[in-house]
């Protein structure tokens, strides 16, 4: 099992900046893939950026050039640095984390955008 903790997530105003953070812990050893998705209400959850052990990273079209996705592998947390926020951007954001065979979801964290 992995566990994950998310932190980071808030209100802010359009423009500005909020920084995600997600710890895991457990049987890590499996984990290559992690990243944040997010969801609206009514809508599917769908991916916002992905990074693998080695650092290849997929991240959304909507989000290029404001949106940054990076780990530390020594910590096991995975970070998302969000510039330039947009009301859009208003989710709960979940972090992710894959093995190739099972995937393992954080409880979620609110990102509210203010127009």
């Amino acid at each position: 099992q992995v566990q994950l903790v998310e932190s980071g997530g808030g209100l802010v105003q359009a423009g500005g900046s909020l920084r995600l953070s997600c710890a895991a812990s457990g049987s890590i050893f499996s984990i290559n893939t992690m990243g944040w998705y997010r969801q609206v209400p009514g809508k599917q959850r769908e991916l916002v950026a992905t990074i693998t052990a080695g650092g290849d990273t997929t991240i959304r079209n909507s989000v290029k050039g404001r949106f940054t996705i990076s780990r530390d592998n020594a910590k096991n947390t995975v970070y998302l640095q969000m510039n330039s926020l947009k009301p859009e951007d208003t989710a709960v954001y979940y972090c992710y984390a894959g093995s190739g065979y099972l995937n393992y979801w954080g409880q979620g964290t609110q990102v509210t955008v203010s127009s």
